[in-house]
């Protein structure tokens, strides 16, 4: 059932829509000799079929493969924080995130953060969080693996379930678009012995494809103990049986050692970490002119190797035990897109998921050495079913609609909808409104693992109301688009003193009451340079560490010949790094510089400054970041 903040939502759209269009079929007139019909992006994470993003009523951010590799990062996560207003990562040195105390990589929007299982990771549209703590391995998602990623700013849980609350980043893996053999080699080395390596092999020859990626990325860090090493490997092989029928399977995984140094005040001694996570999926689609759909398995796995260190300096020793865990996630999704008349477009899906594992402690030192303590052994199953309706009202208005019935094997059923309106009006502007809920379950740790866990905690969930403008000029030179959104969540599992005993216990307590604006703006000048700018500003009721009151990214990019150069600017104001009674924030500026030069026709030279004006700042409290560094190498292309 809609309740009554949709139906207030949906009466002030059509009340917009009225005002647009007081003479519906005589404004359409006009228009149509005015307005040119351009194709837009074509994404596939607002909805699982294929779609122009202008009839959607979700927002959804493309960063495409000529700016990951113009970012020259061997993470994703960096390149995401410069494209999409909203979004912000944290870091802690050079290379790598890690885990556990200390660790970086959390993915926040809109100032709900990935670290807490409410963003959800997707890999070709399959989740990759991870089975007990549920939430991103940021160290798994490298530049290697992605055509382009798309970002749906908002609430993804009709298609997605639980983790969509906040949002979706979807990572959608590389392909050769023509047929021929392809191999590039990519190298560099910097400051503090940091080292960066990839290559990888493209493979098209008629119905079969085949992608091999492999990398190695080491760092000593510009702390000490702060060293990082990483492995990680792709491969993905696809077949056309038919003009219609493909399938394809593939397989990620990647391995990385981390040692983290404790706050500046209060240095840690062996806190190192040895972590192994996977991915593989298999995956048929059928591609028809009014029907498409996809059966896909995947499987996720990890294995996770954990020394928290200690701190002399508090007169701790050595620790006795070592954390360890194994878990993994699996599910089938199936889904089939189908045009049933002009204009209309109807999605009907299934989703089974499976996650868990175990954890435990291995005592390697005093008492109990020799023993171990199991902390956790469960798995939970999802099962759900949803409708996606998307239907086209003459040339100038799409409706958007879905639910999802979800069912949790401990927790129970869940009722997902949303709805929105896209206007597409003359002069290629669009104006889109909607009103959508998302959700999360808790994990595993919240329920079973360490005090204060509560296996009775019910799920947190939100609802997002947005408005949207956007407008193409130029020809598609020029564009820009602006947001304004109002979140409104409950339930939000936080920490808390027992209410009927001694301790802390883990309650269904908090609130979200978060607003914002979102600007982005786009310019092709000539030939040679562009530019392009994003800001977003939030206002948090109740403010969360990560999650930057203002956030500015201006850059441009200059191509003519042998020469490829790119600059950009960010400034970070109103970050929060310690919440609660003392909150600290950070506010910084961020200069980097990107160049490459075409020496050969297979061989190019290319040079990378980040924080080019040295500042000093913090994004995880008592560790501070890096001043000015540099990496330089060449890519190798044949």
């Amino acid at each position: 059932m809609i309740n009554r903040k949709i139906r207030q939502c949906l009466g002030s759209i059509i009340l917009c829509a009225s005002l647009f269009y007081p003479e519906g079929s005589r404004a359409q007139e006009v228009a149509d000799s005015t307005r040119s019909y351009t194709i837009g992006e074509v994404v596939v994470t607002g909805t699982r079929d294929a779609t122009d993003v202008r009839h959607l009523s979700q927002t959804v951010s493309v960063v495409n493969r000529r700016k990951i590799e113009q970012a020259m990062q061997p993470s994703l996560l960096p390149v995401l924080t410069e494209n999409v207003p909203g979004l912000f990562t944290t870091a802690r040195g050079i290379m790598g995130y890690g885990v556990s105390g200390g660790a970086a990589g959390g993915i926040s929007l809109r100032g709900l953060s990935g670290g807490t299982a409410r963003m959800m990771v997707l890999i070709d549209g399959h989740p990759q969080y991870a089975g007990i703590f549920g939430h991103p391995i940021a160290d798994a998602y490298q530049s290697l693996l992605a055509d382009k990623v798309e970002v749906l700013r908002g609430p993804a849980s009709v298609l997605y379930g639980s983790n969509a609350m906040g949002g979706v980043v979807n990572v959608v893996t590389r392909k050769m678009h023509e047929d021929g053999v392809r191999t590039n080699l990519h190298a560099g080395y910097g400051s503090y012995n940091t080292l960066e390596t990839e290559l990888t092999n493209m493979v098209r020859k008629g119905r079969f494809s085949s992608i091999v990626s492999g990398s190695y990325n080491r760092t000593d860090g510009h702390r000490d103990d702060m060293g990082f090493e990483q492995y990680g490997g792709y491969a993905k092989v696809g077949y056309d049986v038919t003009d219609n029928w493909n399938m394809y399977a593939d397989v990620n995984v990647t391995h990385f050692n981390a040692s983290y140094p404790g706050q500046v005040s209060a240095p840690l001694v062996d806190a190192y970490q040895r972590i192994t996570r996977g991915v593989s999926s298999f995956a048929v689609t059928n591609h028809y002119q009014r029907t498409s759909g996809a059966a896909s398995f995947f499987y996720n796995w990890g294995n996770h190797w954990i020394n928290d260190g200690y701190t002399p300096s508090a007169g701790e020793t050595a620790q006795d035990g070592r954390f360890k865990s194994r878990d993994n996630m699996m599910g089938v999704s199936l889904y089939q897109s189908a045009q049933f008349f002009k204009g209309n477009r109807i999605t009907f899906g299934f989703d089974w998921f499976r996650y868990g594992g175990k954890a435990w402690t291995d005592y390697v030192a005093g008492e109990r050495e020799g023993t171990r303590n199991d902390l956790v052994d469960k798995h939970e199953d999802e099962i759900a079913g949803y409708v996606d309706f998307r239907q086209d009202i003459g040339k100038w208005l799409t409706l958007n609609a879905g639910i999802r019935v979800d069912n949790h094997s401990r927790i129970g059923t869940e009722w997902i909808p949303q709805a929105g309106l896209a206007f597409h009006l003359p002069s290629a502007i669009e104006l889109k409104a909607s009103a959508s809920e998302g959700f999360r379950y808790p994990i595993l740790r919240e329920m079973y693992m360490f005090p204060p866990q509560n296996p009775d905690l019910k799920p947190e969930s939100m609802w997002n109301y947005e408005i949207a403008l956007s407008q193409t000029l130029l020809n598609g030179r020029l564009n820009y688009g602006v947001n304004v959104f109002y979140i409104d969540g409950k339930n939000l599992i936080m920490t808390l003193p027992n209410p009927n005993g001694s301790g802390m216990l883990n309650q269904n307590s908090g609130k979200i009451d978060n607003a914002g604006v979102e600007l982005m703006a786009a310019y092709r000048i000539n030939a040679y340079w562009s530019v392009d700018a994003n800001y977003s500003f939030l206002h948090m009721k109740n403010p969360v560490i990560a999650a930057p009151k203002h956030k500015l990214y201006a850059g441009g990019s200059f191509t003519k010949g042998r020469w490829s150069v790119s600059s950009g600017i960010q400034y970070i104001d109103g970050l929060y790094t310690s919440v609660g009674d003392n909150p600290v924030t950070e506010n910084f500026v961020l200069w980097n510089l990107r160049g490459q030069f075409s020496a050969t026709q297979w061989l190019d030279l290319w040079l990378r400054g980040e924080n080019l004006m040295a500042q000093k700042y913090e994004i995880n409290v008592g560790y501070p970041m890096p001043g000015a560094t540099v990496m330089g190498g060449i890519n190798i292309h044949f």
